[in-house]
């Protein structure tokens, strides 16, 4: 594994599998369930044992076509268990890890079409897949999303309707501790929290806010990209039926946010190979902080 190109799906996947066997008093794998055309979902657990130690859920890659995301996320894991030097986050906090929670999808746009978005599912149509990040069932369906199959915003002929969504969601429920999720996208350079239905905030945003300046800060100050911070509709657009808002509104996760990588536009989702790795590290730097913050609030005393 590396950050100086993307990978393959087969290539993540082989990096869960080489930490996992390096380092197995630290690193498990889960087998969350198998995908629409029967891809292994596999999770990376990262715990040094114990029992009642808060959680952090970290996923990339629900739309396909935003490499950046998974790329990303493979640094943070490489950084957090291969650097060594964050013994004292691991010993306090689990860590939950899916690279690529569209894996059909990431596969088909390396295979057919470099911007595919959606899942691979098919319901009698002669447009595939849905929208997997509208296909949450927290007020799915009601703004921001479309009942055209073929639309890149179709949510779904119902909620949870994609397996995958049913994988991930089922491997967020299972862990009782979360304190915090973190969903990776791209592009737009956004650090943003629930919620994605409404322009209304949630009663805890002060806290949702002050999380994600402090992260976007650290963030900044790695290679001075700017982020804008605040709720999914009223910094980008209303989208309902998203992770992060399924998350925090029926998951019960206090610090839920979707964090919209590089870059603004000028490359979009074609975003060069030589930025893989200053993304990667100024993200790290923010994932770092609220991995502090979950280790410092809410680690056993």
């Amino acid at each position: 594994m590396d950050w100086t190109s993307y990978h393959t799906l087969d290539e993540i996947n082989g990096y869960l599998d080489y930490l996992a066997e390096t380092y197995p008093d630290l690193c498990s794998i889960v087998n969350i369930g198998s995908s629409y055309e029967g891809r292994t979902m596999n999770m990376l657990k990262i715990s040094t044992g114990g029992e009642g130690k808060p959680g952090i859920f970290i996923d990339g890659g629900i739309h396909a076509r935003e490499w950046i995301a998974p790329a990303t996320v493979t640094y943070a894991l490489n950084q957090l268990i291969e650097s060594g030097s964050y013994q004292d986050i691991l010993d306090a906090v689990d860590f939950y890890v899916i690279p690529s929670i569209n894996p059909d999808g990431y596969v088909y746009s390396w295979t057919n079409d470099r911007y595919w978005r959606k899942t691979r599912s098919n319901y009698g149509t002669i447009c595939y897949g849905c929208d997997p990040n509208r296909n949450w069932s927290f007020h799915w369906d009601e703004i921001g999303a479309s009942d055209n199959p073929c639309s890149e915003i179709y949510a779904g002929p119902s909620a949870f309707s994609e397996i995958e969504m049913v994988n991930v969601r089922d491997a967020i429920s299972a862990q009782t501790d979360l304190i915090s999720y973190l969903t990776f996208h791209a592009y737009s350079q956004l650090w943003m929290y629930p919620w994605g239905f409404t322009t209304d905030l949630p009663d805890d945003w002060e806290d949702l806010d002050d999380l994600a300046q402090n992260a976007v800060d650290a963030l900044t100050a790695v290679h001075g990209t700017n982020y804008d911070i605040g709720s999914s509709t009223n910094t980008i657009y209303a989208a309902a039926g998203g992770s992060d808002d399924w998350a925090k509104g029926e998951g019960g996760v206090k610090y839920s946010y979707t964090i919209e990588l590089r870059d603004t536009g000028y490359w979009g989702f074609d975003l060069p190979e030589s930025q893989i790795l200053p993304t990667a590290e100024e993200t790290w730097a923010g994932i770092e902080v609220v991995a502090r913050f979950v280790k410092d609030t809410y680690g056993k005393k």
